[in-house]
């Protein structure tokens, strides 16, 4: 399957979360090529695996990797990147789905939705935070 269009609408809305987060001009082409690459590997891990939230912790890995690359190639921090690449992983619509079978008082669907949204925010959150160790632990 083609992944181009995926990438094109990533690095696009990634774009915009950077304009909201006051990213430096020079910096928001690498923050969009961060959030573009990060949803395309997601996209492609997740075809070829069972778990969602696998393949959330890999391209929550690989935009740590390109956030601190950046953040060395740019000479600015590596948050610039990281946060606004994050965001197409962030997981909106699980959240959403959970709260309305709550208020439809289905609570084995949000339930369901709502661990699957937890563990997609864990996997995110460990993710960084390992690549961030890694990077301190080479950096000396």
């Amino acid at each position: 399957m083609l992944y181009y269009k995926d990438f094109i609408f990533a690095f696009i809305s990634t774009v915009g979360f950077s304009v909201l987060f006051n990213v430096p001009k020079k910096s928001i082409f690498y923050a969009g090529l961060t959030g573009g690459i990060g949803w395309t590997i997601y996209m492609y891990t997740k075809d070829i695996t069972i778990s969602s939230t696998f393949s959330v912790f890999l391209a929550s890995i690989l935009v740590g990797i390109l956030g601190e690359i950046f953040a060395r190639v740019d000479k600015k921090p590596v948050t610039t990147f990281v946060i606004p690449g994050i965001v197409p992983l962030v997981p909106g619509y699980t959240i959403y789905l959970s709260m309305v079978n709550l208020i439809n008082q289905d609570f084995n669907t949000a339930a369901k939705f709502g661990t699957e949204a937890v563990f997609t925010s864990g996997a995110i959150s460990v993710a960084i935070i390992f690549v961030t160790s890694v990077a301190k632990i080479m950096k000396r």
